[in-house]
Order: C-alpha cells, then structure tokens, then sequence
C-alpha cells in the first residue's frame, strides 16, 4: 500500500443505520457521543481532513451504483474524523505514532462488550496507542471498534476476544497480539443465513469481484474454491478483480496472474488458488501446482500491453491506483469494494462459508444438478491468508476492503 493510503474495512451490522449514532451537541458537523477515554491529557478536537480525502478518491474514482453500501461504512468513520477521534492533536503514547488509537464502540444492547472490552484494552496497551470509549444511538448486539494504526483507518465489529486480535494481528501484524491470538479458540458460529432469493437461470452465472491481498477477499477465496470445484461445469462461476488495488504493487501483479491462470490454464486455477491463499508464495505455487510459465508469463505481458496495467499503477498520484482489465465489469454491476458477489446480474449477500456460497448458486438453478446435494463446509473461513477449511470467520461477516 502506498504511503498515507487510508483503507476502510467494515463489518458492522448491515442493518445498522449509521446516522443514528448518539450526539452531545450539534455545532457545524455533527458528534458522536464520546463517553470516555485513557489519555493523559484530553485536548480540543480540530476537524480532521483526512476523512473528506478518503471521501473524495471514493466520489472521483468509483462513482458506481452500489457504493452507497460501503458509503455507509466511512459514514462511521467520517463522524468519528470530524469529532476528532483520529485527529492529530492525540499525541502517540509510547512509540505510537501521532493519531494512532483504538476506539471501542459500546453500543446499547451489546451482548460482548463485557467480554470484549478488557480484551480492546489490553490490545491498546500491547500497542502502546491511546483506547477511546464511545457510545452509539441504536441497540446492537456487537461491539465495534476502530483501530487507527500506521496511516490505516479500520472499522470492524468484534464479538469476541478471537475475533479482536485475529483482526488486530491481521493489520499491525504485531508478534505479541498475533501470539495471544493463536492460544485462543474460535468462537462457534454455525448459524448460517438465510439462502439469499436469487434470478434463476438454466446456467447461472455467479461473479466474485476481490482484490487478491485483501483480507476479505481472501477469505472469500476460501470459501469459494470448493464450489468453483464443485459446479464449475454446471454453472458459469468465475473469479473477477475490483478495477483498483489497495494493497500495493504485488496486488497488481498478482490480479494478472491469477487472471491469466484463469483464462489460459483453467484446469489448474483452482489447485494454484488452494495454493496462494495457505501464504502467498505466488513462485512457489507456480512451480508446485504445475503452471506453465511461459504460458503465463506471454499472457501477462499481453494484458499489460492491452490495458497498460503497469503504466496506469506507476503513473497514478492516487491512493489507490486503478486495475483497468475488468473496469468494464466493475461499472456493469457497481462494485465498490472486495469481496462483491454477483449471481444472474445481482449482488447477493452470503456467509463466506463453501456451503452458503454453493446454496446460493444452487438456488440459482431453473433446475438445480445432482451436485447440489453435495453438503459442503459450514464453517465461515478465516480472514486473510492461512489454511483453508480451518473456519474461524464469522458466519455473518459482511466484511470487506473498498
């Protein structure tokens, strides 16, 4: 990612309306409520800019129809911005550096913040960044957080232990946290929703937009390669790429990589998927999944040449510089972010488990295939790279990188 990119991950409940958020007071831009805060001193809070860049790359970049579904997600964050939340004048405890901090969301109704909240604590303490408490208008069940750190802003609803420094390892990658996080068990989440309603067809055509390094839509990935396996050749199920990368340089070059194993060298896509999403070892992969890399290595050069891939990613002064080889597809069904998922032209909503994902599709059929019968995991993947199958996600994560 480059220097000073701002990326906005959520998995709030999607029911949740955000402009809801508690107020004290209402002067020009509206508050939320701030409750409480760890912080030697407390400080006036200057309006923060760094919330109307995010907006404006948004408006300039991907004016598309959806993106009023991720809209809503930097709505929370822009209230916390203008109140001061992440502005400059907290200065860093420790080592952290100036505007990092951890806000723990406590809405009314929260059945985890008991729980969770030592545990958000402690994660600020182990980072040495300042923990803020704040309310919320509206009765949810989860906790929710917001983690400042290194020039990444982070949205996220944690309702547990696990899942706080699962995610708090995924982004600061710091060793003690990720430690404390492998000791802990998953929570049991074997509550699948609802099979989506969905267009039926004779042969459904199911796209799955994400960007290859973001977290979420690797853990989209993992769900989705068992059912590529399973109804490959009874549905028209493919693996697309948001028309921007947020995760630097190999995000690009990995998008044309997976792109053209898709295209050319079909039959060992799914085996190079298992594959990249264990650790990213893209070389290794190549070479133990059998690719052909001269193959690839003429169609990547052809792509570059086509959409001047390459040129485009040197040349934007962006944040997050465009991936031109699929923007056509990106505005047809206005996708914002990664994962989206499309199936007979419409964006459907499913747990990134293979089961919910296969139900979904197979509830696309005119006439479903006996392979719909086939049970397949229940359990939600994980985020972010590591094995596949071993569950750990939550079965209702909305999560994603836009």
């Amino acid at each position: 990612m480059r220097e000073n990119a701002k990326e906005i991950v959520s998995y709030l409940n999607p029911s949740t309306n955000i402009m809801s958020m508690s107020t004290e007071h209402k002067p020009e831009h509206e508050h939320a409520s701030h409750e409480h805060h760890e912080h030697p001193e407390h400080h006036e809070h200057p309006e923060h800019h760094e919330h109307k860049e995010h907006a404006e790359h948004h408006e300039k970049a991907k004016a598309k129809p959806n993106m009023m579904k991720y809209a809503v997600f930097v709505v929370i964050a822009a209230v916390f911005f203008a109140v001061g939340f992440m502005a400059n004048s907290f200065a860093g405890a420790g080592t952290a550096k100036t505007g990092d901090q951890l806000v723990f969301i406590s809405p009314p109704g929260c059945t985890d913040c008991a729980t969770v909240e030592p545990a958000a604590r402690e994660v600020a303490n182990t980072l040495k960044i300042p923990f803020v408490k704040t309310s919320y208008g509206q009765n949810i069940q989860t906790a929710g957080m917001v983690l400042v750190y290194d020039n990444i802003s982070t949205i996220a609803g944690v309702d547990s232990e696990y899942t706080l420094k699962t995610q708090v390892c995924l982004l600061t990658k710091n060793t003690d946290i990720c430690n404390q996080a492998q000791t802990l068990a998953p929570p049991t989440d074997t509550t699948q929703p609802a099979t989506p309603e969905v267009v039926k067809s004779d042969k459904p055509v199911a796209h799955a937009f994400v960007m290859s390094y973001c977290p979420y839509g690797l853990q989209f990935m993992k769900a989705y390669v068992p059912v590529i396996e399973l109804l490959g050749n009874k549905a028209d199920v493919q693996l697309n790429f948001v028309d921007y990368v947020m995760h630097g340089e190999k995000e690009m070059l990995e998008n044309t990589r997976m792109y053209c194993i898709q295209k050319e060298q079909n039959a060992k896509f799914t085996a190079y998927l298992r594959c990249f999403v264990e650790a990213g070892d893209s070389p290794g992969c190549v070479t133990k999944v059998g690719i052909d890399s001269a193959k690839l290595t003429a169609c990547e050069t052809a792509l570059d040449a086509q959409f001047s891939i390459k040129k485009t990613f040197s040349e934007s002064t962006g944040n997050y510089p465009p991936y031109p080889v699929e923007t056509a597809l990106n505005e047809q069904y206005g996708v914002g972010g990664s994962p989206t998922f499309i199936l007979n032209g419409a964006e459907v909503s499913v747990s990134r488990s293979a089961e919910a994902i296969k139900q979904a599709i197979c509830a696309a059929f005119n006439s479903p295939p006996s392979e719909c019968s086939q049970t397949l995991s229940s359990s939600a993947e994980a985020a972010g790279l590591g094995p596949m199958g071993a569950g750990g996600g939550s079965a209702g994560s909305t999560a994603g990188c836009g």
